[in-house]
């Protein structure tokens, strides 16, 4: 489908009916269903195999639409203030009308306000939260285009609203706002730590285990965002395996046959945005794919963290 207004409406009457809607966000694409009903949620961990130990995200529209959802609190406002809509997400304590299948069983609840207007004008239109998490099987790939949902997703959902290739590329920033003396940076995004700690005015503490077996939030198992081909990860100097697909961060001076890159000029937003696509790409045609980390600062930890769970399987 395409995002004319009309077609925004039969997806807004597709959720409130109980089905399931692929839709685009400034971040990727998102399988979306109401998230005040338990039975379409359960229509989103089956299309896409993921495991009920895995908490989802809410979108809504703004603060108040969060305030009915969840418990706001100073860091809350202080964050949406600064980045929202954006590609941030909340874990709050929930309200009692959110069903238990959205967090995992958990008492708090991940909320996000997406910029990307068609999500914005769908979220208008359904009036309802909606859990989204990416629009793929469990475990794999991200997308970044529609194309990437229809060609893995399109016969086990109801609709696919084609917005067009998503800005940001990798999965929004988690941050942990229960604890305001403790906020905790769950999931490395395109809101980079240094500027949500800036605006909090401390640091944020880092998760004592990054791998749990039932986790707070999205994005937090050991093995995730995985193409079917090994990914082995590297920095500066590095042998490669002959008929490698070998990933640089930059564009290489005098490009080889088989090397690929993720920026033209050495971006980091580009490469963010390129990540998914380009793995994507490259899956089935090489075996193992080298990928060279970014420098671990700003959107280039999100990257790195990508990257580190994909290679981890």
């Amino acid at each position: 489908m395409d995002s004319s207004d009309a077609s925004l409406k039969r997806a807004a009457g597709i959720i409130l009916a109980g089905g399931i809607v692929a839709l685009p966000t400034e971040t990727v694409y998102g399988l979306a269903a109401n998230a005040l009903n338990a039975d379409a949620v359960r229509k989103i961990f089956e299309a896409k195999g993921r495991p009920f130990i895995d908490p989802l995200i809410a979108h809504v529209l703004d603060f108040e639409a969060l305030e009915k959802i969840a418990v706001p609190n100073l860091s809350a406002r202080r964050l949406y203030d600064a980045f929202c809509p954006g590609p941030i997400t909340f874990v709050l304590k929930k309200r009692d009308c959110v069903p238990g299948i959205v967090s995992a069983g958990k008492p708090t609840v991940a909320v996000r306000m997406p910029s990307h207007s068609v999500m914005r004008r769908f979220m208008a239109e359904v009036k309802v939260p909606l859990s989204a998490p990416s629009a793929n099987p469990f475990g794999y790939v991200s997308p970044t285009k529609a194309r990437h949902v229809e060609a893995q997703l399109g016969s086990k959902i109801d609709a696919i609203i084609d917005g067009g290739s998503c800005e940001c590329g990798v999965e929004s920033t988690i941050v942990m706002l229960v604890d305001e003396d403790r906020p905790m940076l769950l999931r490395p995004g395109p809101v980079p730590r240094s500027e949500i700690e800036r605006v909090l005015g401390r640091a944020l503490i880092d998760p004592k285990d990054k791998n749990p077996a039932h986790p707070t939030a999205p994005g937090m198992l050991k093995t995730h965002y995985s193409p079917k081909a090994k990914v082995v990860l590297f920095e500066g100097e590095c042998e490669f395996e002959s008929g490698s697909a070998r990933v640089f961060f930059k564009r290489p001076q005098n490009p080889r046959k088989g090397e690929f890159w993720l920026s033209e000029s050495g971006d980091e937003r580009e490469a963010a945005r390129n990540l998914f696509d380009l793995l994507r790409n490259l899956d089935g045609s090489f075996s193992t794919i080298y990928c060279q980390k970014l420098p671990d600062s700003g959107i280039g930890e999100a990257v790195n963290d990508r990257l580190g769970r994909a290679a981890a399987k």
